[in-house]
């Protein structure tokens, strides 16, 4: 006979998360978490990105529970890992949750899911499937995701082909739930805020609001463009820069990293038509999105972000997680070479057909409903 007590159990969810770009992911879900009456919602922050996650919990309302704070000043992989897998574990132990839920594929998510699989808990993850098929591109973030999805119990896949590289791989179909992307669930809650005032104050001071000049947005910070491919991309920015003269804004956001912010500074600094800022609030970003031409990247995030806005983007790096946007057309591949990438950036701002082909892409990263989709099948979860 069912119990009274039974029926009124709630699952408890620790939703562990240490970068910016996690936080993004994560904050809708940890939202979903909040507003359903069985479920008890717990947040872990390792703060593997400490001023960059902060910026994303204060814009999202999110207090941890807990906040390891275990950035430290160019600590290595080995460092890193080692210190979340010992400061997660008397965590597990206090908390006693039925499920943690990891998001992507930070060394925070592959430390994270083996603790809990130490422990015996369900692992939930977050944005599962995705491949390169190259262990080393992205680095270090192909195998943290591949090690996350052998510990994983259930995997929330973003898109069928994501489902289709975990059934190739052995997982239990019942074991995977499509579920769309967080990411557009996050876009939706930000693009409903008005830019920020000093957004507004930097398009119409750049000569973007009156359509002078037109913005090109860059990102680029990954680890496996460190050293000669962030010069070269550097490189493609100055050619750009100087080959559209006072027609266009080239916007540089530059990462904290030392790795990135010396090239950047040292071929970038003082380029006419290039300016560059420290890194922004999520909130700032999209809004620049929304107001850019055309992005250029080696985010994973953005690439879905810029799908999510009709943006053409031009990925800065050999291969991608993501072709599902390579597939719908806006996005493309141009690698780390400078002239490929600034005959590519070219042709789009010089053809208009090859520009609006790309800018009326359809959006394969789902409807913004992804967070509720996940809840849902933790609650529904059979053993």
């Amino acid at each position: 006979m069912e119990r009274i007590s039974d029926r009124m159990k709630t699952t408890r969810v620790l939703s562990i998360f240490g970068t910016r770009p996690e936080a993004i992911k994560m904050a809708p879900v940890v939202l979903a978490l909040n507003e359903n009456a069985g479920v008890e919602s717990r947040v872990c922050v390792t703060a593997q990105h400490r001023e960059m996650l902060d910026q994303v919990l204060q814009l999202f309302d999110i207090q941890p529970d807990v906040d390891l704070n275990l950035m430290r000043p160019n600590q290595n992989l080995s460092e890193l890992t080692a210190q979340i897998l010992q400061s997660l574990d008397p965590i597990l132990t206090q908390e006693k949750p039925d499920w943690i839920l990891v998001q992507g594929d930070t060394t925070t998510v592959m430390a994270a899911s083996l603790a809990a699989f130490y422990r015996g808990i369900h692992v939930g993850h977050v944005e599962a499937g995705l491949r390169t098929g190259d262990k080393h591109q992205p680095f270090p973030e192909e195998l943290n995701r591949r090690i996350a999805s052998v510990t994983a119990d259930l995997h929330f896949a973003p898109t069928n082909l994501s489902r289709e590289n975990l059934l190739r791989e052995g997982i239990d179909e019942r074991r995977i739930l499509v579920t769309g992307n967080t990411a557009i669930d996050a876009l939706k809650l930000i693009t409903a805020k008005p830019a920020p005032d000093l957004v507004s104050g930097w398009i119409k001071e750049w000569g973007i609001t009156d359509g002078s000049k037109r913005l090109v947005l860059v990102t680029a910070h990954r680890r496996e463009n460190f050293g000669e491919p962030i010069k070269q991309i550097c490189l493609a920015i100055k050619q750009l820069a100087e080959r559209y003269g006072e027609s266009l804004e080239i916007v540089y956001p530059v990462h904290l990293n030392p790795n990135i912010q010396e090239p950047v500074k040292n071929i970038l600094g003082g380029q006419n038509g290039v300016t560059l800022l420290p890194p922004l609030e999520y909130v700032a970003l999209v809004h620049l999105m929304k107001a850019a031409t055309l992005i250029l990247t080696d985010s994973g995030g953005i690439q879905e972000e810029a799908t999510g806005l009709g943006k053409p983007a031009l990925v800065l790096r050999d291969k991608t997680e993501r072709p599902e946007g390579v597939t719908a057309g806006v996005l493309k591949l141009v690698g780390t070479e400078a002239p490929r990438i600034v005959a590519e950036a070219s042709r789009l701002l010089d053809d208009r057909t090859a520009y609006e082909t790309m800018a009326h892409a359809a959006n394969p990263f789902g409807d913004g409903n992804a967070a509720q989709r996940i809840v849902k099948g933790i609650l529904d979860f059979q053993p």
